[in-house]
Formats: structure tokens, sequence, C-alpha cells
């Protein structure tokens, strides 16, 4: 089975790269030739692109969440997640990229797609690089999390 685990964020915008972050941890770990790890600083269909081909897809990343805590890791299905939007705003949600891809034929979607979310109230929009101290103590826990994702 081809896995690919992305990475998404952007590492100059503090907590916002937190999925960067993990994936650079998760890739330290990673032995199999049947599994990419990357990372990406985008969404919608630049990202349905990245995914295509491959038979499942882990993708981490930071969460915007009022009702969950600030470093909170959960594990949420894809189908629950309907305004997952990239960081264009002229673009679609990966959910909608899918939706559209399907209804075009497109039959290189991975059947499975999870994502590891980092909960946090707000998403950083400011520069800096450092990760806040309550999302730095999520990254074991969000590559742990990704590693048994991959053994199921």
């Amino acid at each position: 089975m081809k896995t690919i685990i992305l990475g998404i964020g952007n590492l100059i915008l503090g907590d916002d790269g937190v999925g960067v972050h993990v994936a650079n941890e998760v890739k330290k770990q990673i032995k199999s030739n049947d599994i990419t790890v990357d990372e990406a600083i985008t969404g919608g269909m630049n990202l349905l692109d990245l995914l295509l081909g491959y038979d499942k897809a882990i993708i981490i990343d930071a969460v915007k969440s009022d009702s969950s805590k600030t470093g909170e890791v959960k594990k949420i299905l894809l189908s629950d997640f309907t305004t997952m939007h990239s960081c264009n705003p002229h673009d679609v949600s990966l959910v909608e990229a899918i939706d559209m891809a399907k209804k075009l034929g497109e039959d290189r979607i991975p059947k499975e797609i999870i994502i590891i979310g980092i909960m946090m109230k707000e998403i950083p929009c400011e520069f800096g690089e450092e990760l806040s101290e309550k999302i730095k103590a999520a990254v074991p826990k969000a590559v742990k999390m990704t590693l048994k994702e991959i053994k199921k």
C-alpha cells in the first residue's frame, strides 16, 4: 500500500508550521519505500495534486478549534472536515477539490484520507519560527498518532 504523509504549514509563521515539524520527526522513523513523507504550504486543488496516486494519505496540520484545548491532537476523518480551506482565499477546500475531481473522473484519489490535527484557538499570522510551548509539546503526540496510523 502506497502511503503519503504530508505535513502542512508555514515554518515562518510559528505554530502554523507544526504539521511540517511533525512530518520531519516522522520522516526520521520511516524505513519503508512505500511511504512518502513530504511537506506543503498549500491546500485545495494544489494539495489534491500531491495526494494523487497514493492508496492512503495522512495530512498533519494546525486546526482552528474553539471547542478543543490548544495543543490537543486529534484524528479527524476528511468527511468531518467540510471547511478545510487553503491559505489561498481564491482556492477551494480539499473536500471541494476531491468532489470536483471525482465528478471529472479522477480515479487516483487515495481511498483513505486522515487528518492528524493539532488544535489551536487561532492559527497564527505573525512571523516567528518558534513553536509555542503548548504546540511544541503536541509534536511527540502527533508523531505517535501518525506512526500508529501507518501501522493500520
